[in-house]
């Protein structure tokens, strides 16, 4: 599940204790300077917004449930480049999307095979495979800006996404007197992803509400889920009642069907919001036999699941393997859509020679490759999320890493079972950094942030940002790394 522990995770560039190393400091220096530098150089300069995050009042739940996790300062990025890195990333959903029936005639079972999800987890999915190019766009793509443009770290596409109720941040920013001046003077502005969320789903429900009533939206998660993540979904909850959609949160053994009607905790619901995954349901039959309601009322035109289970198909990494490798078959201008957003990616299985990541280069031995370019990969599991299971190569010792890669080639070749064993090697990306001050030292340092870009079927929905000093570790993640924080982004010019 994409939302738990509290979002994605990537890794920064590998650091010590005394600061990031001399590469991204290169980066970082090398970057132009534009309008969003000048506007973070002048917000940092004014005494006025030195805890404006602090001093700002933020819903109930929010406040509970990010107020100690709050980063000191929003971000800001130049509009026109996140207006182009958002319609390469929707450009690249329709790739992905496209990926089974390109690559595998429609075949979810191969495809599913190739990905390393498992028959008991493929025969879920397969039963809500869409037809090319129909596939619900929505999802949050994982970036890194290196200096020179935005990168994609992985594509969360799910309708169990963290982060959405993060743009609570920037409206109550702009309640501080002192940040509304500042957002006035300098033009600043930002995408309410709850907003486009609400307006998702009041679509999607328009073949039962008839545009006359609210949609009656029910959260579902999976048992244990409440107790396990009830922080977070209440804080999204909030959120959307604020904005007038009626929202029950539940558990899927709440979930009844009842004269025709499908209800949650007794309450009648619309859209069936989904917080459980493939996995919750291939792992308790009782969770597969409540959740069989929801897929019959949607099937049947009586609630709309939101969203099917075949998102399952595009948020696996191995999909950006496939996106990467040279041989699949794209249009010059769909590899150079490709080239541009996706670092270097390949499935960590034996195969035909493949270019490496240097123009010019030829990888004849993938296993010989990775051991010999340690400092510049990093292993990622197909199907775990929030960081779990990555190894940065930079963190391991020579022997370990070869050891580790040993063993993961390995599982490629095992059979299939529960989330799955197959491996991506993906070169890392170097992260620019971002100055933060520290409110009540006035000390400045250097934090790396992961950018999360949201999309919903109408388009780009805003965008969060997870951040970590860059000394402190290479992983920035809510659950493994207490050093991280949230925070708004807001666009300039």
């Amino acid at each position: 599940m994409t939302l738990a522990p509290g979002a994605t995770s990537e890794t920064t560039p590998g650091t010590t204790p005394a600061g990031p190393t001399a590469a991204t400091a290169a980066v970082t220096a090398a970057a132009a300077v534009t309008e969003a530098a000048a506007v973070t150089e002048a917000y940092l300069s004014d005494p006025r917004l030195a805890d404006a995050v602090r001093e700002t009042v933020y819903p109930p739940a929010f406040q509970e449930c990010w107020g100690a996790r709050m980063l000191s300062r929003p971000l800001f990025t130049d509009r026109p480049e996140l207006s182009r890195a958002a319609a390469d990333v929707q450009d690249l959903f329709a790739l992905l999307a496209s990926l089974p029936q390109r690559l595998f005639d429609g075949d979810t079972a191969r495809y599913c095979d190739a990905l390393g999800i498992a028959p008991d987890r493929a025969g879920v999915i397969d039963r809500f495979a869409t037809a090319p190019g129909r596939a619900t766009r929505y999802g949050r793509a994982d970036l890194y800006h290196d200096g020179s443009a935005f990168k994609l770290l992985e594509f969360n596409i799910a309708s169990d996404l963290g982060g959405t109720d993060r743009s609570q941040m920037q409206r109550a920013l702009l309640t501080h007197p002192a940040f509304a001046d500042f957002a006035a003077e300098h033009g600043l502005d930002h995408v309410h992803t709850g907003e486009r969320i609400a307006v998702a789903l009041r679509e999607a429900a328009l073949p039962l509400t008839r545009g006359v009533r609210e949609p009656r939206v029910g959260l579902v998660c999976a048992p244990g889920g409440l107790a396990a993540f009830g922080h977070l979904l209440l804080a999204f909850a909030e959120m959307m009642r604020d904005l007038g959609l009626p929202l029950t949160l539940g558990e899927l053994d709440t979930l009844t069907d009842q004269g025709g009607r499908l209800r949650l905790d007794g309450d009648p619901v619309d859209v069936v919001l989904r917080f459980f995954t493939v996995d919750d349901l291939c792992a308790v039959p009782s969770s597969a036999a409540r959740a069989e309601l929801a897929f019959r009322a949607h099937e049947e035109g009586r609630a709309v699941l939101w969203t099917p289970m075949d998102s399952s198909l595009y948020s696996n990494k191995g999909a950006l393997a496939l996106l990467s490798d040279p041989a699949t078959a794209f249009t010059p201008a769909e590899r150079a859509l490709t080239d541009r957003l996706l670092p270097w990616t390949r499935l960590l299985a034996d195969g035909p020679p493949t270019p490496g990541p240097t123009p010019g280069e030829t990888v004849t031995d993938l296993l010989s490759f990775c051991r010999e370019h340690r400092t510049q990969l990093l292993l990622k599991p197909l199907r775990d999320f929030g960081g779990t299971g990555v190894i940065p190569g930079w963190e391991r010792d020579p022997d370990d890493w070869a050891r580790l890669l040993q063993d993961r080639m390995a599982d490629a070749t095992g059979p299939l079972t529960g989330l799955g064993n197959r491996w991506i090697v993906q070169r890392r990306v170097l992260p620019r950094t971002e100055p933060v001050l520290d409110p009540d030292t006035g000390a400045r340092t250097p934090w790396v942030a992961a950018w999360g870009l949201f999309l919903t079927p109408q388009g780009y929905a805003g965008t969060d940002v997870r951040a970590a000093p860059a000394s402190a570790s290479a992983v920035v993640n809510y659950g493994s790394n207490p050093l991280t924080r949230t925070t708004g982004v807001f666009t300039v010019g």
